[in-house]
């Protein structure tokens, strides 16, 4: 008679179900719990981009109510989680490029159609062309977001090219709280707002379409000097939003705005030609065996070329050469010259 330590079924029991099953791991299942869990973080990212969706909806219809300050105050909410929600991916490991192509679909109502609307209700109500400036944002705003999802794949690295749409959207918006001050009131209401804003809505236009480089926003970084003084700038910065937000976002989004032209334009003559494709903006990129694309910086600066000898290192023999003594140039060593 077998004993009941050594019964059949107990051993099955005490080995958790799997004695005598070849090929079966003796490992415990995962919990169901894990999995939901699993699947809700994937689920985050999207419900961020969704609640841009929700915001940017709901400041249309702040708008067509005619409360056009709840409606900016919408976008600034929607720019929020439009921020939040890329983070939220890289932080759990989420991305995809269905999220990447779900937020640009987001960002063109919340950022394109929205503050087109925004402005039309705002400046034309009655205006039979006046749509058409409308019209104008809205194809630089999709524009924009397609080539943002060609050339940079959905993610900006170390800057963006063009400016980003939140910030052109919020521009836009944002300068009707600002304009309800009592020091807008008392020192800039005698301006000619409306031809202002609508020639701002076209340079901005012009901006997001442009391939200005405008600066992420930084990190927190205490490691170097340089850290430091940007999240010494970006704390100041929220500081002053948080206290003050009808007074303080329009005008440091123009600066952003302006910032980056301005660098384009000016500070970019001091700066030296890269040495390398600009587009290989990322570490991997840069460390690829691929090689980048052949600019001849002379064609843009109109400068003489080095000459052949600074130019091209040592022949290289070809033994398969056409004509016998033919030359065959050596790798190019010459790369830039200041403007």
């Amino acid at each position: 008679m077998t004993s009941p330590e050594r019964s059949p079924r107990r051993r099955w029991r005490r080995l958790g179900g799997r004695a005598g099953i070849p090929g079966r791991s003796r490992r415990p299942r995962p919990r169901k719990p894990r999995r939901a869990l699993r699947r809700g973080v994937i689920i985050l990212p999207s419900a961020f981009t969704l609640g841009n969706l929700f915001f940017g909806i709901y400041a249309i219809v702040a708008a067509l109510r005619g409360d056009f300050a709840w409606a900016a105050w919408f976008l600034v909410f929607a720019a929020t989680l439009d921020l939040l929600d890329g983070r939220v991916a890289r932080f759990t490991r989420t991305g995809s490029d269905f999220g990447a192509e779900l937020d640009s679909l987001t960002d063109a109502v919340s950022f394109g159609a929205a503050p087109a609307l925004f402005m039309v209700l705002l400046y034309f109500p009655e205006s039979d062309w006046g749509w058409l400036t409308g019209f104008a944002y809205v194809a630089a705003v999709v524009v924009r977001l397609a080539r943002f999802n060609v050339e940079q794949g959905g993610e900006a690295r170390r800057h963006f090219h063009g400016l980003p749409t939140p910030a052109a959207g919020m521009i836009l918006v944002t300068h009707y709280p600002l304009s309800r001050t009592p020091f807008f009131q008392e020192n800039l209401a005698a301006l000619p707002w409306q031809q202002i804003m609508v020639i701002g809505m076209v340079l901005i236009s012009i901006l997001m379409l442009s391939h200005i480089p405008y600066a992420r926003m930084p990190r927190v970084d205490l490691k170097s000097r340089a850290g430091v003084a940007r999240t010494s700038l970006l704390a100041a910065g929220l500081v002053l939003v948080l206290l003050f937000p009808a007074h303080a976002f329009f005008p440091l989004l123009a600066a952003y705005a302006l910032w980056g032209l301005l660098c384009s334009v000016f500070l970019g003559l001091l700066i030296r030609l890269p040495d390398r494709d600009p587009l290989l903006d990322t570490p991997e990129a840069a460390d690829s065996p691929d090689e980048p694309r052949e600019v001849d910086y002379h064609e843009l600066t109109h400068e003489p070329g080095p000459p052949e000898d600074e130019l091209y290192e040592p022949d290289v023999p070809d033994s398969g050469a056409a004509e016998p003594g033919a030359r065959q140039p050596g790798r190019i060593k010459w790369k830039e010259r200041r403007s």
